[in-house]
């Protein structure tokens, strides 16, 4: 018997749509069902018809207020239908998901759907596929959760073409305005897949515009991978990270390599994580190598994986003051949120006696009697 499948994005703050339930969407078609994508971002939040089933889907830990409001809502008008969970936040603090009054919680992915081409009919103003050519990642980073929920590389793909929406390709060897051509990879570690090459092969066959969405590995941008990548039309920018000073030579390098084969330096953006186990002189010393380097730098500022408040946390080589100097700079002197490589705030953070000297945004006060 067929069911009617209503799907749930809560109202907290992302630029993409609910992929995974794009994907379960598709998976319940297959079986015969109905499905509607019912999104508490606009205002109208009551399906069209009654479910007899509701998927919540979920991001960070942080934002679980709006999960938890979504949950409420649906079981106050639908009291006697089943609700489920799932999402990074269900994954990452499944006990505190469980509080929702959701009646299951799913931790990590749903397989079945994993392989299955998401339901973009549900979306239809959305530009682009959005893909997965590998999960996991071989570095166990401390303040990332995808050795948590994905571990080591797998579900390795040796091929992406079955995952573009057939909207997204070419027509005719020409655009076709009326269909969109770009495709975001989520992939958290695109050059440790053992296929990347023949990932970045189909992609530059395709002529697709590209956006490698959570940033490139800089250890592994080699000359090959460089070459790829300047063929390719970036969508964005290319994404690179220093988060610590090891990283900070092959940061370099990925940055000389990019631009020796021809993306321009505009094009790049590095990220730099700060609260963590740094402090505020060795962050400075981080964000005045990449405006050297000629690239815009986006400071990221850590929080940790489970925590159910945002900017809570305050790590031991911080405080708050220094953090908000930090916040209160991106927004004054930078732009995006990022640092431009621009000349007079090169000088500025190079003139500067140190960090609280480089992110003030005031003269010192010299007092009344000057």
């Amino acid at each position: 018997m067929s069911r009617h499948v209503v799907l749930v994005e809560p109202r907290y703050h992302t630029h993409f749509p609910p992929l995974g339930l794009l994907k379960l969407s598709t998976y319940h078609k297959m079986k015969g069902d109905t499905t509607e994508l019912v999104s508490f971002k606009k205002a109208h939040k009551f399906p069209r018809a009654r479910p007899n089933v509701v998927y919540v889907t979920s991001l960070y830990t942080w934002e679980w207020k709006p999960v938890w409001d979504a949950v409420r809502y649906f079981k106050t008008w639908f009291h006697s239908v089943p609700i489920w969970l799932g999402g990074l936040y269900a994954s990452l603090k499944p006990e505190h998901a469980r509080l929702s009054k959701a009646d299951y919680v799913h931790e990590g992915l749903f397989k079945e759907a994993e392989d299955l081409l998401p339901d973009y009919d549900l979306v239809p103003e959305w530009d682009g596929s959005m893909i997965f050519s590998c999960r996991g990642c071989p570095n166990q980073c401390g303040y990332c959760a995808v050795p948590r929920l994905e571990g080591r590389i797998g579900f390795v793909r040796q091929s992406i073409r079955h995952f573009i929406w057939p909207g997204h390709e070419k027509r005719n060897g020409c655009c076709d305005r009326k269909h969109h051509t770009k495709v975001i990879f989520f992939d958290n570690n695109i050059l440790a897949s053992p296929a990347w090459r023949s990932i970045f092969d189909e992609l530059l066959e395709l002529g697709l515009r590209v956006d490698f969405n959570q940033g490139l590995d800089a250890r592994l941008v080699s000359e090959d991978a460089a070459e790829k990548i300047s063929k390719m039309k970036i969508d964005s920018v290319v994404r690179l990270a220093y988060d610590y000073s090891q990283m900070g030579p092959y940061a370099e390098r990925a940055v000389e390599r990019l631009g020796a084969y021809g993306v321009r330096k505009r094009r790049i953006l590095v990220y730099t994580l700060f609260n963590y186990t740094d402090d505020p002189e060795e962050f400075l010393r981080r964000v005045r190598d990449i405006l050297h380097w000629g690239v815009a730098c986006y400071p990221m500022r850590y929080i940790p994986i489970d925590a159910t408040e945002k900017n809570a946390y305050v790590a031991p080589k911080w405080d708050l003051k220094k953090l908000d100097m930090v916040e209160e700079s991106r927004r004054v002197i930078g732009y995006g949120g990022a640092f431009p490589p621009y000349e007079a705030l090169i000088k500025k953070l190079d003139r500067a006696d140190g960090f609280e000297d480089a992110f003030s945004l005031y003269p010192p006060n010299r007092g009344k009697s000057e």
